[in-house]
């Protein structure tokens, strides 16, 4: 299979699948953008803009739009699913019986599956087990890759041709794709970032300064090599693009919606009208549980993590989260 006879399909036409389903077009490769809401759909293809999601992004004139899931999926060679991690299960189950014999499986949607706390690699498998699996991660804003700034991405497969080949798809002068083979380690550094991102902009809305951001970043980090040694992640995966990349423009990148999540909790507004005011699905709410659950299965002690979840559960208030990390007894920065 090469980037010329290949025909993707992007599901999800939100801003990241259609910066995507961008990138691939202007890139010379088939693809087709599939949204579930006809008349969205039927409003881009009129005016070649997503008008709610990346309004300022004419769309290249090579790329299709369509709302019909079965003719979208059968005509793919690869199918880049594009969706919050909430929906990605549905999404699967609703796509398998269209998806051809030599299709493979990639995605950009960071974070695990809220019904089974499972990282979406396992859903998959579970879903379309003989199909070639790759994973889209990294620092990303969408509007940035939408306006063709310069950004790079990981792409992480147990199958290195497929791995490849997704990445040689994406892959152009201003959009650096790089391979990997790690996959729990990729899904754990772009689901973990999110939360670290709302401590980091918890501590910003507190107005604490850049001495409290860099240290918030750097312990949480910390807090995800940790995580990642105990359920098999590479620490060289989490100290690069899925990791640390992500970590840092998502913590201090005022396009993070859990970032503005936490700057808007370090104001003191509530919970609920701090979503509302995003207007978009913040992916901490459900990541922070999965994190904690993960880490009282190996008797780890994470309490920026910990910390978010009593705040995004409405057990503390953020001031009470910070005065508690604080409070912490001193240790070694790496214990022995």
């Amino acid at each position: 299979m090469t980037i010329a006879s290949t025909n993707i399909a992007v599901l999800g036409a939100g801003s990241w699948g259609t910066a995507l389903a961008a990138v691939l077009a202007r890139n010379g490769v088939a693809t087709t953008l599939w949204g579930r809401d006809p008349e969205a759909i039927a409003q881009i293809a009129a005016t070649r803009r997503n008008a709610r999601y990346l309004p300022e992004l004419e769309l290249p004139a090579p790329l299709h739009v369509s709302a019909d899931l079965g003719a979208t999926v059968r005509d793919a060679q690869v199918v880049l699913v594009v969706t919050p991690s909430h929906a990605f299960a549905a999404l699967l189950d609703q796509a398998a019986p269209y998806f051809r014999a030599d299709a493979g499986l990639a995605w950009a949607t960071k974070g695990f599956d809220p019904a089974s706390g499972r990282f979406l690699h396992e859903i998959a498998a579970e879903r379309l087990p003989d199909a070639a699996a790759a994973i889209v991660t990294g620092p990303s804003f969408a509007r940035e890759v939408a306006q063709g700034l310069p950004t790079a991405v990981t792409v992480h497969s147990s199958t290195p041709i497929f791995a490849q080949l997704v990445a040689d798809l994406l892959h152009s002068t201003h959009f650096r794709a790089y391979t990997g083979s790690d996959m729990i380690g990729a899904e754990l550094g772009g689901a973990m970032k999110n939360v670290l991102a709302v401590a980091t902009g918890v501590a910003d809305g507190m107005k604490l300064g850049l001495n409290a951001r860099a240290g918030m970043i750097t312990r949480g980090l910390n807090e995800m090599l940790r995580l990642g040694a105990a359920i098999g992640a590479r620490p060289e995966t989490l100290m690069g693009l899925a990791g640390l990349g992500d970590l840092v423009l998502t913590c201090t990148g005022d396009l993070s919606r859990n970032r503005r999540l936490g700057l808007a909790l370090g104001r003191g507004v509530p919970l609920r009208e701090a979503v509302a005011e995003i207007g978009q699905v913040v992916e901490s709410v459900e990541t922070v549980d999965t994190i904690m659950r993960l880490a009282n299965r190996h008797c780890l002690d994470l309490p920026i993590a910990h910390g978010v979840q009593r705040v995004l559960h409405e057990e503390i208030t953020p001031a009470e989260g910070l005065r508690q990390l604080l409070a912490r007894e001193r240790k070694p920065e790496y214990p022995s």
